[in-house]
């Protein structure tokens, strides 16, 4: 099983009446290579929520290896495109833990998208060099993720991203519109500034 949900997935799937996925890869760096799945980490190593929790037990780990070996074989687009349709998905997140770790993983989900038109694809990343003025799919909503190396290239007032508060007050007194208990406010191609808090 590659496509899952977490407790704030289920929790938006039920919400909304829709089949939210998610595919996650291991966080910062893949354990047994040492070659790293989030290349632009920044500050936001510090406090990763994938690097703690259930992310780090010991029957999840393994699965988070199986998904990043998937993403390097012949065969990601076809054996993702063929759960998407098995398990009937409206929505799905790319990358709860991970992130876009070369061009060439990039394009592979690009066929996977093309492939299912009238699924909705989001994804946060970090890295931001390998997206900054390219096309995206139609149905894909990126948003830049603030904490990376690259921070500079994002340009607020122009890019979909995400910034981490400490707290609700801070978050909508920067007017951001507050995502931490809705996941599909992040596949909102109509919101720019999307803020999460702190946890």
């Amino acid at each position: 099983m590659y496509l899952t949900q977490n407790g704030k997935l289920k929790k938006t799937s039920k919400k909304h009446g829709k089949r939210v996925f998610n595919f996650g890869i291991p966080a910062l760096t893949d354990p047994e290579s040492g070659k790293r799945t989030c290349p632009f980490a920044g500050s936001c190593a510090k406090f990763c929520y994938a690097q703690k929790g259930a992310y780090i037990w010991s029957n999840v780990k393994p699965a988070f290896k199986r998904r990043y070996e998937l993403t390097k074989s012949d065969d990601f687009v076809s054996t993702i495109s063929a759960e998407i349709t098995r398990r009937k998905l409206t929505h799905l997140r790319i990358h709860d833990s991970g992130d876009f770790y070369s061009p060439k993983y990039i394009n592979k989900w690009y066929e996977v998208m093309a492939l299912h038109p009238d699924i909705i694809f989001y994804a946060y990343t970090k890295s931001v060099p390998l997206f900054i003025d390219t096309k995206l799919p139609s149905n894909f909503v990126l948003r830049y993720s603030e904490g990376g190396t690259h921070d500079h290239l994002i340009d607020t007032d122009k890019h979909h991203h995400a910034r981490i508060f400490d707290n609700l007050e801070d978050l909508l007194a920067a007017g951001y519109v507050d995502a931490s208990d809705d996941d599909l406010v992040a596949a909102d191609p109509s919101i720019k500034k999307l803020g999460l808090i702190l946890h």
